[in-house]
């Protein structure tokens, strides 16, 4: 069953945040409110899948950002991929396989990834599904209905050598930026739905 919409790239509702930006952590927070509003139903189930892993520095911005989210006891979306437990490569259709079981899910996939030097630093916010893997020629299946990636660093050779030897502070800066602004922004939803009823 193909679960996930291709990504969309020219997509209007495409965002782009630098990690150094001063407001970065407010412009992430309005980009995924105004997201969560476009998809949310009561009785759709929310999952993150943060894809990624612990034993290559730039590949960890995934699980920093599960981790970060079940830190504060997120209960808004229910959280895969964490620094303890990791979705990578090896064991991603698995959980794509516990996702498939839930009656229409909106699914939002996080994943660090190479891009040109002009876009290292860069936190991007869209619709449709991410390829994981794929700045490392990896052929594993979309996830998401929504990304977010991170450019953690410049990709086009040697991609596990680059990953292995990305500064953790970049990666550190973002997965605190998105933890953060998802955490802030759900529950600043959750209190407009509550104002409603």
């Amino acid at each position: 069953m193909h679960l996930f919409p291709s990504v969309q790239r020219n997509s209007p509702t495409h965002v782009k945040i630098h990690v150094e930006d001063k407001d970065a952590l407010d412009k992430f927070a309005l980009a995924f409110s105004q997201q969560i509003r476009k998809n949310f139903s009561p009785d759709r189930p929310r999952v993150i899948i943060c894809i990624g892993t612990d034993r290559s520095t730039g590949d960890s911005l995934g699980p920093l950002v599960g981790s970060s989210l079940l830190e504060t006891e997120h209960k808004f979306f229910k959280v895969m991929g964490t620094l303890e437990t990791p979705v990578h490569a090896t064991n991603l259709s698995t959980y794509l396989s516990v996702v498939n079981q839930l009656e229409n899910p909106f699914v939002v996939a996080i994943d660090a990834c190479l891009g040109s030097v002009d876009s290292v630093g860069y936190i991007n916010i869209g619709e449709g599904a991410l390829k994981p893997g794929a700045g490392v020629n990896k052929h594993l299946p979309p996830v998401g209905h929504l990304h977010i990636t991170g450019i953690v660093n410049v990709g086009g050779f040697m991609e596990y050598f680059v990953l292995q030897n990305t500064r953790l502070s970049i990666v550190m800066k973002m997965a605190k930026i998105i933890s953060r602004g998802i955490h802030e922004s759900s529950m600043m939803f959750d209190r407009e739905q509550e104002w409603t009823v």
